[in-house]
């Protein structure tokens, strides 16, 4: 199966990083996850991550180093997310296309369900800043 590059954004606020929910309609709809999505053809990660933050939060992200990658099977595609830090450079985020918005603290990552290629990241957001 091919293998589909995707982007996501770990914004802190203070002690607090942002996770968004997946509209109903979507695949694995009303979980929770980063910002993020595909990076199309001819667009550099960072770019991608930039595009997708203004088309579904209509902020200007400033990208930061790669926090971590995996890459995870679904039964309908096999993704590799790459997670980079990042920050909200101009804008406040509004809910173009999620569900809802949240900051949370590392501590609440159990109170949330999120996409099962997230979880290894999540384990590492605890141990790294809790």
């Amino acid at each position: 199966m091919k293998i589909t590059e995707v982007v996501a954004a770990l914004i802190w606020e203070n002690d607090k990083f942002m996770i968004c929910q997946r509209p109903a309609h979507k695949a694995r709809g009303l979980l929770w996850e980063f910002v993020g999505g595909k990076v199309e053809q001819g667009e550099t990660k960072e770019q991608a991550l930039i595009r997708e933050c203004r088309e579904e939060l209509n902020i200007l992200l400033s990208v930061g180093d790669i926090f971590m990658d995996v890459v995870h099977e679904y039964p309908d595609l096999t993704v590799h997310l790459t997670l980079f830090h990042a920050s909200v450079a101009e804008g406040i985020p509004q809910k173009l296309e999620h569900n809802d918005i949240r900051w949370i603290k590392p501590i609440e990552i159990p109170d949330y369900t999120f996409c099962p290629a997230d979880e290894d990241i999540l384990k590492k957001i605890l141990e790294v800043f809790q």
